[in-house]
Protein backbone atom coordinates (compact mmCIF):
# COMPACT_ATOMS: atom_id res chain seq x y z
CA UNK A 1 0.00 0.00 0.00
CA UNK A 2 1.53 3.31 -1.08
CA UNK A 3 2.01 6.06 1.51
CA UNK A 4 -0.44 8.92 1.12
CA UNK A 5 0.73 12.26 -0.21
CA UNK A 6 -1.44 14.92 1.42
CA UNK A 7 -2.08 18.20 -0.38
CA UNK A 8 -3.27 19.93 2.81
CA UNK A 9 -2.38 19.63 6.49
CA UNK A 10 0.83 17.78 5.66
CA UNK A 11 2.12 18.49 9.16
CA UNK A 12 -0.54 16.44 10.95
CA UNK A 13 1.23 13.05 11.02
CA UNK A 14 4.35 14.63 12.50
CA UNK A 15 2.40 16.61 15.11
CA UNK A 16 0.47 13.49 16.12
CA UNK A 17 3.72 11.59 16.47
CA UNK A 18 4.89 14.24 18.98
CA UNK A 19 1.83 14.95 21.13
CA UNK A 20 -1.85 14.35 21.73
CA UNK A 21 -4.01 16.76 19.73
CA UNK A 22 -7.26 18.30 20.95
CA UNK A 23 -10.58 18.23 19.13
CA UNK A 24 -13.32 20.71 19.95
CA UNK A 25 -16.53 19.93 21.86
CA UNK A 26 -20.24 19.89 21.11
CA UNK A 27 -21.70 22.44 18.71
CA UNK A 28 -25.33 21.63 19.55
CA UNK A 29 -24.76 21.99 23.29
CA UNK A 30 -23.33 25.45 22.79
CA UNK A 31 -26.06 26.53 20.37
CA UNK A 32 -28.67 25.57 22.98
CA UNK A 33 -27.11 28.10 25.36
CA UNK A 34 -28.12 30.92 23.01
CA UNK A 35 -31.81 29.94 23.40
CA UNK A 36 -32.58 31.01 19.84
CA UNK A 37 -36.22 31.15 18.79
CA UNK A 38 -37.82 30.35 15.44
CA UNK A 39 -37.48 33.92 14.21
CA UNK A 40 -33.76 34.00 15.03
CA UNK A 41 -33.16 30.72 13.22
CA UNK A 42 -34.95 32.07 10.15
CA UNK A 43 -33.26 35.44 9.94
CA UNK A 44 -34.37 37.94 7.34
CA UNK A 45 -33.63 35.63 4.43
CA UNK A 46 -36.01 32.87 5.52
CA UNK A 47 -38.58 34.91 7.46
CA UNK A 48 -41.41 33.69 5.19
CA UNK A 49 -40.20 30.11 4.80
CA UNK A 50 -43.12 27.66 4.73
CA UNK A 51 -41.78 25.25 7.36
CA UNK A 52 -40.45 25.54 10.91
CA UNK A 53 -36.64 25.57 10.95
CA UNK A 54 -35.82 25.87 14.65
CA UNK A 55 -33.38 23.07 15.45
CA UNK A 56 -31.76 23.16 12.01
CA UNK A 57 -28.38 24.11 13.44
CA UNK A 58 -26.64 24.04 10.07
CA UNK A 59 -28.91 26.84 8.85
CA UNK A 60 -27.32 29.12 11.45
CA UNK A 61 -24.16 29.25 9.34
CA UNK A 62 -26.27 31.28 6.91
CA UNK A 63 -28.60 33.18 9.24
CA UNK A 64 -26.49 33.62 12.40
CA UNK A 65 -22.83 33.22 11.41
CA UNK A 66 -21.93 35.32 14.46
CA UNK A 67 -23.21 32.54 16.74
CA UNK A 68 -21.23 29.82 14.96
CA UNK A 69 -18.04 31.90 14.83
CA UNK A 70 -18.26 32.72 18.54
CA UNK A 71 -18.59 29.02 19.40
CA UNK A 72 -15.58 28.13 17.23
CA UNK A 73 -13.53 30.86 18.87
CA UNK A 74 -14.44 29.74 22.38
CA UNK A 75 -13.20 26.24 21.64
CA UNK A 76 -10.02 27.59 20.08
CA UNK A 77 -9.42 29.79 23.13
CA UNK A 78 -9.84 26.67 25.26
CA UNK A 79 -6.97 25.02 23.36
CA UNK A 80 -8.58 23.03 20.54
CA UNK A 81 -6.26 22.08 17.68
CA UNK A 82 -9.15 20.93 15.49
CA UNK A 83 -12.40 22.80 14.81
CA UNK A 84 -15.26 20.88 13.23
CA UNK A 85 -17.37 22.67 10.67
CA UNK A 86 -21.04 23.20 11.56
CA UNK A 87 -22.08 20.63 8.94
CA UNK A 88 -23.09 17.49 10.83
CA UNK A 89 -26.51 17.56 9.14
CA UNK A 90 -25.59 19.59 6.06
CA UNK A 91 -26.28 16.95 3.41
CA UNK A 92 -29.15 17.17 0.96
CA UNK A 93 -30.44 13.91 2.49
CA UNK A 94 -30.63 15.39 6.00
CA UNK A 95 -31.78 18.85 4.90
CA UNK A 96 -34.70 17.32 3.00
CA UNK A 97 -36.43 17.03 6.40
CA UNK A 98 -36.61 20.85 6.41
CA UNK A 99 -37.29 21.17 2.66
CA UNK A 100 -33.86 22.79 2.40
CA UNK A 101 -31.95 20.18 0.41
CA UNK A 102 -30.98 22.74 -2.22
CA UNK A 103 -29.15 24.77 0.45
CA UNK A 104 -26.80 21.95 1.43
CA UNK A 105 -23.90 23.07 -0.73
CA UNK A 106 -24.11 26.66 0.48
CA UNK A 107 -24.30 25.52 4.12
CA UNK A 108 -21.10 23.51 3.75
CA UNK A 109 -19.26 26.23 1.91
CA UNK A 110 -20.15 28.97 4.41
CA UNK A 111 -19.58 26.72 7.43
CA UNK A 112 -16.10 25.84 6.20
CA UNK A 113 -15.32 29.53 5.65
CA UNK A 114 -16.40 30.37 9.20
CA UNK A 115 -14.24 27.62 10.70
CA UNK A 116 -11.34 28.62 8.44
CA UNK A 117 -11.50 32.24 9.57
CA UNK A 118 -11.61 31.24 13.24
CA UNK A 119 -8.65 28.86 12.90
CA UNK A 120 -6.62 31.43 10.98
CA UNK A 121 -7.29 33.97 13.73
CA UNK A 122 -5.91 31.66 16.44
CA UNK A 123 -3.12 29.86 14.54
CA UNK A 124 0.50 30.54 15.45
CA UNK A 125 3.67 29.06 13.94
CA UNK A 126 4.13 26.75 16.93
CA UNK A 127 0.42 25.90 17.27
CA UNK A 128 -1.39 25.72 13.95
CA UNK A 129 -5.15 25.11 14.07
CA UNK A 130 -6.93 22.84 11.63
CA UNK A 131 -10.42 22.85 10.10
CA UNK A 132 -12.13 19.46 10.09
CA UNK A 133 -14.86 19.21 7.48
CA UNK A 134 -17.55 17.24 9.32
CA UNK A 135 -19.68 14.66 7.51
CA UNK A 136 -22.48 13.31 9.69
CA UNK A 137 -24.34 10.02 9.24
CA UNK A 138 -27.66 11.49 7.91
CA UNK A 139 -30.97 10.54 9.56
CA UNK A 140 -31.39 7.59 7.18
CA UNK A 141 -29.74 4.20 7.09
CA UNK A 142 -28.83 2.25 3.97
CA UNK A 143 -28.59 -1.17 5.59
CA UNK A 144 -31.52 -1.29 8.02
CA UNK A 145 -35.23 -1.35 7.16
CA UNK A 146 -37.34 1.49 8.57
CA UNK A 147 -40.35 -0.88 8.48
CA UNK A 148 -40.41 -3.81 10.91
CA UNK A 149 -42.91 -5.55 8.64
CA UNK A 150 -40.65 -5.33 5.59
CA UNK A 151 -36.99 -6.26 6.23
CA UNK A 152 -36.07 -5.42 2.65
CA UNK A 153 -37.43 -1.87 2.74
CA UNK A 154 -35.01 1.03 2.50
CA UNK A 155 -35.60 4.79 2.63
CA UNK A 156 -32.29 5.78 1.04
CA UNK A 157 -29.97 4.25 -1.54
CA UNK A 158 -26.18 4.07 -1.68
CA UNK A 159 -26.23 6.28 -4.77
CA UNK A 160 -28.33 8.97 -3.05
CA UNK A 161 -25.88 9.01 -0.15
CA UNK A 162 -22.84 9.05 -2.44
CA UNK A 163 -24.17 12.02 -4.40
CA UNK A 164 -25.07 13.93 -1.23
CA UNK A 165 -21.67 13.32 0.33
CA UNK A 166 -19.83 14.28 -2.88
CA UNK A 167 -21.62 17.64 -2.90
CA UNK A 168 -20.75 18.11 0.78
CA UNK A 169 -17.06 17.23 0.38
CA UNK A 170 -16.64 19.48 -2.65
CA UNK A 171 -18.04 22.49 -0.76
CA UNK A 172 -16.10 21.77 2.44
CA UNK A 173 -12.80 21.63 0.58
CA UNK A 174 -13.64 24.74 -1.43
CA UNK A 175 -14.44 26.55 1.82
CA UNK A 176 -11.04 25.78 3.33
CA UNK A 177 -11.17 22.46 5.20
CA UNK A 178 -7.75 21.02 6.08
CA UNK A 179 -9.00 17.49 6.75
CA UNK A 180 -12.24 15.53 6.62
CA UNK A 181 -14.09 13.80 9.45
CA UNK A 182 -16.65 11.06 8.76
CA UNK A 183 -18.24 10.88 12.19
CA UNK A 184 -20.89 9.33 14.42
CA UNK A 185 -21.11 6.32 12.13
CA UNK A 186 -23.96 4.02 13.11
CA UNK A 187 -24.29 2.34 9.70
CA UNK A 188 -21.12 1.23 7.94
CA UNK A 189 -22.85 1.27 4.55
CA UNK A 190 -23.60 4.98 4.98
CA UNK A 191 -19.94 5.49 5.88
CA UNK A 192 -18.84 3.56 2.82
CA UNK A 193 -20.93 5.89 0.65
CA UNK A 194 -19.15 8.85 2.25
CA UNK A 195 -15.73 7.25 1.78
CA UNK A 196 -16.52 6.40 -1.84
CA UNK A 197 -17.57 10.01 -2.48
CA UNK A 198 -14.44 11.34 -0.76
CA UNK A 199 -12.17 9.12 -2.86
CA UNK A 200 -14.10 10.07 -5.99
CA UNK A 201 -13.64 13.76 -5.19
CA UNK A 202 -9.93 13.32 -4.46
CA UNK A 203 -9.44 11.59 -7.80
CA UNK A 204 -11.37 14.25 -9.71
CA UNK A 205 -9.82 17.27 -7.99
CA UNK A 206 -6.25 16.21 -7.35
CA UNK A 207 -6.73 17.02 -3.65
CA UNK A 208 -5.81 14.50 -0.95
CA UNK A 209 -6.77 15.59 2.55
CA UNK A 210 -6.14 13.67 5.77
CA UNK A 211 -9.19 11.66 6.80
CA UNK A 212 -10.51 10.77 10.27
CA UNK A 213 -13.20 8.10 10.62
CA UNK A 214 -15.22 7.88 13.84
CA UNK A 215 -17.77 5.20 14.62
CA UNK A 216 -20.42 5.07 17.32
CA UNK A 217 -20.92 2.09 19.62
CA UNK A 218 -24.56 2.45 20.60
CA UNK A 219 -24.82 0.24 23.69
CA UNK A 220 -23.16 -2.40 25.88
CA UNK A 221 -23.22 -4.92 23.02
CA UNK A 222 -20.04 -3.29 21.73
CA UNK A 223 -21.52 -2.95 18.25
CA UNK A 224 -22.54 -0.08 16.02
CA UNK A 225 -26.24 0.06 15.14
CA UNK A 226 -25.86 -1.85 11.87
CA UNK A 227 -24.39 -4.78 13.81
CA UNK A 228 -20.62 -4.67 13.49
CA UNK A 229 -18.14 -5.01 16.31
CA UNK A 230 -15.43 -2.40 16.57
CA UNK A 231 -12.94 -4.79 14.97
CA UNK A 232 -15.24 -5.57 12.05
CA UNK A 233 -15.95 -1.87 11.59
CA UNK A 234 -12.23 -1.11 11.35
CA UNK A 235 -11.65 -3.78 8.74
CA UNK A 236 -14.59 -2.45 6.73
CA UNK A 237 -13.15 1.07 6.44
CA UNK A 238 -9.41 0.41 6.62
CA UNK A 239 -9.09 0.61 2.83
CA UNK A 240 -9.66 4.38 3.05
CA UNK A 241 -6.27 4.75 4.77
CA UNK A 242 -7.46 7.20 7.43
CA UNK A 243 -5.07 9.37 9.38
CA UNK A 244 -7.02 8.30 12.46
CA UNK A 245 -9.78 5.88 13.39
CA UNK A 246 -11.86 6.42 16.48
CA UNK A 247 -15.13 6.48 18.38
CA UNK A 248 -17.47 9.27 19.44
CA UNK A 249 -20.94 9.95 20.83
CA UNK A 250 -23.54 7.56 22.38
CA UNK A 251 -21.40 6.71 25.42
CA UNK A 252 -19.40 8.54 28.04
CA UNK A 253 -15.69 7.81 28.33
CA UNK A 254 -16.09 5.25 31.12
CA UNK A 255 -18.33 3.02 29.01
CA UNK A 256 -16.31 3.68 25.85
CA UNK A 257 -13.01 2.48 27.33
CA UNK A 258 -13.16 -1.23 26.33
CA UNK A 259 -14.01 -0.32 22.73
CA UNK A 260 -11.17 2.20 22.46
CA UNK A 261 -8.88 -0.50 23.88
CA UNK A 262 -10.11 -2.90 21.21
CA UNK A 263 -9.61 -0.35 18.45
CA UNK A 264 -6.10 0.51 19.64
CA UNK A 265 -5.26 -3.19 19.57
CA UNK A 266 -6.59 -4.00 16.08
CA UNK A 267 -5.39 -0.79 14.37
CA UNK A 268 -1.68 -0.61 15.32
CA UNK A 269 -0.70 1.39 12.22
CA UNK A 270 -3.24 4.22 12.57
CA UNK A 271 -3.71 7.06 15.04
CA UNK A 272 -6.65 6.75 17.43
CA UNK A 273 -9.24 9.45 18.15
CA UNK A 274 -11.76 9.53 20.98
CA UNK A 275 -14.37 12.15 21.75
CA UNK A 276 -17.04 10.80 24.08
CA UNK A 277 -20.22 12.36 25.39
CA UNK A 278 -20.13 14.00 28.81
CA UNK A 279 -21.49 10.80 30.35
CA UNK A 280 -25.07 9.67 29.90
CA UNK A 281 -28.02 12.00 29.19
CA UNK A 282 -29.66 13.82 32.09
CA UNK A 283 -32.40 16.30 31.14
CA UNK A 284 -32.05 17.99 34.53
CA UNK A 285 -28.43 18.98 33.82
CA UNK A 286 -27.49 22.36 32.34
CA UNK A 287 -25.84 20.68 29.34
CA UNK A 288 -28.17 17.69 29.23
CA UNK A 289 -25.36 15.43 30.47
CA UNK A 290 -23.93 14.61 33.88
CA UNK A 291 -20.15 14.77 33.59
CA UNK A 292 -18.32 17.89 34.66
CA UNK A 293 -15.11 19.01 32.94
CA UNK A 294 -13.18 17.41 35.82
CA UNK A 295 -14.93 14.07 35.27
CA UNK A 296 -14.42 13.86 31.51
CA UNK A 297 -10.83 15.11 31.63
CA UNK A 298 -9.90 12.62 34.35
CA UNK A 299 -11.16 9.72 32.25
CA UNK A 300 -9.39 10.86 29.09
CA UNK A 301 -6.22 11.39 31.15
CA UNK A 302 -6.48 7.69 32.03
CA UNK A 303 -6.86 6.80 28.35
CA UNK A 304 -3.71 8.77 27.54
CA UNK A 305 -1.85 7.24 30.49
CA UNK A 306 -2.71 3.81 29.09
CA UNK A 307 -1.30 4.79 25.68
CA UNK A 308 -4.60 4.46 23.84
CA UNK A 309 -5.15 7.80 22.10
CA UNK A 310 -3.70 10.45 19.81
CA UNK A 311 -6.69 12.80 19.41
CA UNK A 312 -9.16 13.58 22.21
CA UNK A 313 -12.09 15.93 22.55
CA UNK A 314 -15.78 15.98 23.40
CA UNK A 315 -19.13 15.13 21.86
CA UNK A 316 -22.65 15.78 23.22
CA UNK A 317 -22.80 17.73 26.46
CA UNK A 318 -19.20 18.97 26.33
CA UNK A 319 -18.32 22.66 26.42
CA UNK A 320 -15.20 24.85 26.13
CA UNK A 321 -14.67 24.21 29.84
CA UNK A 322 -14.54 20.48 29.16
CA UNK A 323 -12.09 20.97 26.29
CA UNK A 324 -9.82 23.21 28.36
CA UNK A 325 -9.76 20.63 31.16
CA UNK A 326 -9.06 17.80 28.69
CA UNK A 327 -6.20 19.78 27.17
CA UNK A 328 -4.63 20.33 30.58
CA UNK A 329 -5.13 16.71 31.59
CA UNK A 330 -3.41 15.14 28.58
CA UNK A 331 -0.76 17.81 27.90
CA UNK A 332 1.97 16.17 29.98
CA UNK A 333 1.44 12.74 28.39
CA UNK A 334 2.73 11.33 25.09
CA UNK A 335 0.35 10.06 22.46
CA UNK A 336 -0.09 6.45 21.47
CA UNK A 337 2.88 5.17 19.46
CA UNK A 338 2.21 3.55 16.11
CA UNK A 339 3.64 0.05 15.85
CA UNK A 340 4.14 0.40 12.12
CA UNK A 341 3.40 3.16 9.69
CA UNK A 342 2.30 2.12 6.23
CA UNK A 343 -0.11 4.96 5.48
CA UNK A 344 1.71 8.20 6.10
CA UNK A 345 4.62 9.99 4.59
CA UNK A 346 5.61 13.62 4.59
CA UNK A 347 5.01 15.37 1.31
CA UNK A 348 8.33 15.82 -0.43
Amino acid sequence: MKPLQYTRAQALPDILAQRIMILDGAMGTMIQRFKLNEEQYRGERFKDFHKDVKGNNELLSLTRPDVISSIHERYLAAGADFIETNTFGATSVAQADYDMAELAREMNLESAKLARAACDKFSTPDKPRFVLGALGPTPKTASISPDVNDPGARNVSFEQLRAAYYEQVEALVEGGADALLVETIFDTLNAKAALFAIDEYFEASGERLPLIISGTVTDASGRILSGQTVTAFWYSVRHAQPLAIGLNCALGAALMRPYIQELARVAPDTFISCYPNAGLPNPMSDTGFDETPADTSRLLHEFALEGLVNIVGGCCGTTPEHIGAIRDAVAPLPGRVLQKSIFYKEVA
